[in-house]
């Protein structure tokens, strides 16, 4: 059983790793991640994730090369050189150095990858909210609450949550990206034959970890207001 000091090594020992060893990954490592992905908390017990687990390599290339040429592709637009906030540059607190950039590609050269989907559910409070707000001021607010808060993405982002805990446990390193997907979702989603009811929300390189950056976190005291 992990003890406590192990569980806050854990969760501090954990870092998003973007440079990978030239080594395979083995495929019940992966999967036994996954499985205990599935004991997250989510909405209804409804379990609406679904995981690709991708091996090959030409699929994770041509992952990798569509999010470049998308990126290249933004980034000649004039719109793009009116914009200072992109591409997106990770936040570094005062006083400390920016990482410098992978080695490699984070995508292209991973030696796996795990999409995560979310499946389509209707939510029923959502409905009965639809209704009612056509004759009733206060239910159309509740629905724009109920909107806002997708139960449907929370479960499966706990789930990723869980999911790279669990790899990093197993000795792996992986990142949670979401930014080449908005980009090439339709073109991912037809390269692995994703169904209609499956949502790709998520894209996860995994790889024997390559580099060992810094975690920094700002303090409790500014991100948390106790309430008595």
């Amino acid at each position: 059983m992990v003890g406590t000091s192990d569980f806050v090594e854990l969760i501090k020992g954990r870092r998003s790793i973007r440079a990978w060893q030239d080594r395979p990954v083995p495929e019940e490592l992966l999967v036994q991640a996954i499985e205990l992905a599935t004991w997250a908390p989510n909405g209804a017990n409804a379990q609406i994730w679904f995981f690709y687990l991708i091996l090959d390599s030409k699929i994770i290339k041509t992952i990798g090369d569509a999010a470049r040429e998308s990126m290249e592709m933004v980034a000649s637009w004039p719109e793009t050189a009116k914009s200072s906030g992109f591409p997106p540059r990770p936040s570094t607190p005062e006083g400390q150095e920016a990482p410098p950039p992978p080695k490699r590609s984070p995508l292209s050269d991973a030696p796996a990858m795990i999409l995560v989907g979310a499946k389509n559910r209707e939510n029923p409070l959502n409905k009965i909210l639809a209704e009612r707000a056509q004759v009733d001021e206060k239910a159309a607010q509740m629905l724009e609450w109920s909107k806002s808060l997708q139960p449907g993405i929370q479960s499966v982002a706990a789930g990723i949550a869980y999911l790279l805990l669990a790899l990093h446990q197993l000795g792996l390193g992986a990142t949670w990206m979401t930014g080449p997907l908005s980009l090439t979702k339709g073109e991912v989603e037809k390269l692995i034959g994703v169904p209609s009811n499956i949502s790709i929300i998520a894209l996860i390189p995994v790889g024997y970890p390559d580099d060992t950056p810094q975690g920094i976190r700002r303090p409790v005291s500014e991100i948390c207001r106790v309430i008595k």
